[in-house]
């Protein structure tokens, strides 16, 4: 039976919001204020999302629009269930991540103003369960809220070992790195304070009084048929390109206060206004002092791991935009990816969340939202869409091209046509797809390779330098420009680590552990670095991450920990 797109809506009680932008389904939802002065802005923004998403190949997204005045706009576009074609409803709930985090933060700021809280006082006087070594000085509330503590980013709070301690990598302050096993901590702390578990703390202390009534402080099975219909990769042991197979994912049990927040476009709506009128909620009553909420908007720490500009507040990222002063945060959940960006010196912002997770966040979206709504604001022309961005568009393609060979005498042969690549086959040319990483590639033939390819110039350091390398997992091959060395030794012992380890952890999931010119590397990208009994991971010079190889079976590791979590081997590529 087919049913055209009229009679869906209509079922669905949508018809009265929807438009179409090329086909393109998008639904305003029904309590969204309309002013026709904001025409332009909205189909401006309806053109850039249809060209984002079907760039991006996502199947739903919600957007909400505020100023300190209110909402603005909440709309939805594609689709909540893909199977059935059924669009986004106004009461879905989204799980939006890591922007939990800012509402942890703002708790801990409300007990901060009552009292209860000393920012800098060591945390475990306040946690004496929390097993932390440390050489440094103490680590404090504050350092948790920054990301500055020097301790691993997704460990578990409580590990299974009771004998095994976090190990601060560095002094707390000293570098930015990010970490989700602070915030579960910070949850825990605001549970010693108030008395009530931090979901229940969320409920009353920001759902209740910004009016907040359809979200849930919670990720339970309890409210699953509220939660849009969400995807993750068919294959999610291994990278996927952007038109990669989905299947509907499973629903998860979440509680803790690294992202445990599941809400409306609507109700988020509220939430951008609160922070756009520096933390005061409807009918002037503040949720924070005006001196927490300075504290939550500082720029406390610099964050490279959010971008080239970018610094830390409490539980939120400080930036600049057209030299306006921005708060953002992103969020990625086993099914969903969020973005939320509010123009604290205009007081405008956006939310933005698709259902599926396919490895990026829609901050472009939330961007270009706030952008249109800041110079619409000052009565200036609105900018124009954003250029396109397909997915196998290559910078610089021909720096790449050419022969590589292998000493064992494999080969590659990777050739350039425009700003495309390609790696030939004898069974024809298979289009490679930038995997975010400077040099690193995605193999587009439908997510079969386990890892991506890897090109390395001369200089690292110089990315006008030649390409002279290329890494396929274990493999490795030079081109005739590559002048370094070409024979490694590695420990005998190192072989054993080579294999495929598991965790059903959806936020663990697969590593892949290969040798390759004397060195271990996780998903041949990251490399280690041996120190005593451990590994350290070394994405960042001074990551705290480290892994450590257990028991060994027939020639084969058959367990490691990954920064205090078990990962098994398993019989696999």
């Amino acid at each position: 039976m087919s049913i055209s797109r009229r009679e869906m809506l209509l079922h669905t009680g949508l018809l009265a919001g929807v438009t179409a932008v090329g086909g393109f389904a998008v639904a305003d939802s029904a309590g969204t204020p309309k002013s026709g002065a904001d025409a332009n802005l909205f189909t401006r923004l309806d053109e850039f999302v249809r060209q984002y998403m079907e760039e991006m190949k996502a199947p739903g997204m919600t957007l909400a629009l505020a100023d300190r005045k209110g909402l603005r706009r909440v709309v939805h576009y594609g689709f909540g269930d893909v199977e059935r074609r059924a669009p986004v409803q106004d009461e879905e709930l989204f799980e939006i991540g890591s922007i939990s985090k800012s509402f942890v933060a703002i708790c801990l700021l409300q007990l901060h103003d009552e009292g209860k809280l000393d920012l800098h006082k060591p945390i475990v006087e306040y946690l004496p369960w929390f097993r932390i070594d440390s050489a440094f000085a103490p680590i404090t509330t504050h350092h948790l809220l920054t990301h500055g503590a020097g301790l691993p980013g997704n460990a578990p709070l409580l590990p299974s070992d009771p004998a095994l301690r976090h190990r601060a990598a560095y002094a707390p302050g000293e570098h930015f790195h990010y970490c989700n096993m602070g915030y579960q901590a910070l949850g825990d702390l605001a549970w010693t304070l108030d008395g009530r578990e931090l979901p229940e703390l969320i409920r009353k202390r920001i759902f209740e009084p910004l009016g907040m009534t359809r979200s849930e402080p919670v990720i339970t099975h309890d409210i699953r048929d509220r939660i849009v219909k969400n995807y993750q990769p068919f294959q999610s042991d291994r990278p996927g390109t952007r038109d990669a197979r989905l299947a509907e994912a499973p629903g998860i049990i979440y509680t803790g206060g690294a992202g445990c927040v599941l809400a409306t476009a609507k109700d988020m709506g509220a939430y951008l206004r609160m922070i756009a009128n520096g933390g005061e909620g409807p009918n002037g009553r503040r949720l924070m002092s005006k001196e927490s909420f300075a504290l939550f908007t500082k720029a406390h720490i610099v964050a490279p791991e959010f971008g080239p500009t970018a610094s830390y507040g409490y539980g939120i990222a400080v930036d600049k935009l057209d030299g306006h002063t921005v708060v953002r945060h992103t969020g990625g959940m086993v099914s969903f990816m969020s973005s939320l960006l509010v123009d604290i010196d205009n007081g405008v912002g956006a939310f933005a969340s698709i259902n599926a997770q396919q490895g990026y966040r829609p901050t472009a979206v939330t961007q270009f939202a706030v952008q249109l709504m800041r110079e619409q604001q000052a009565s200036k022309p609105l900018p124009i869409i954003p250029a396109a961005n397909p997915a196998l568009q290559v910078p610089n393609a021909a720096d790449y091209a050419g022969s590589y060979q292998q000493s064992g005498g494999g080969k590659l042969e990777i050739e350039a046509s425009g700003d495309k690549l390609f790696l030939v086959r004898t069974t024809g040319k298979v289009p490679l797809q930038p995997a975010g990483a400077p040099g690193a590639f995605i193999v587009a033939d439908g997510g079969k390779s386990h890892f991506p390819l890897v090109f390395g110039r001369a200089d690292a350091k110089d990315p006008k330098s030649a390409v002279v390398e290329a890494a396929w997992g274990g493999d490795w091959y030079t081109n005739a420009k590559y002048q370094g060395e070409k024979q490694f030794n590695a420990p005998k012992q190192w072989q054993s680590y080579v294999g495929h380890y598991r965790n059903e952890n959806p936020w663990i999931g697969s590593i892949r552990i290969v040798l390759r010119k004397g060195r271990l590397w996780i998903d041949g990208m990251m490399p280690l670095e041996a120190a005593g009994d451990r590994f350290n991971l070394r994405d960042q010079p001074h990551s705290p991450e480290w892994i450590q190889f257990g028991e060994v079976v027939n020639g084969r590791c058959m367990r490691l920990k990954l920064s205090g979590e078990d990962l098994w081997r398993v019989a696999t590529a």
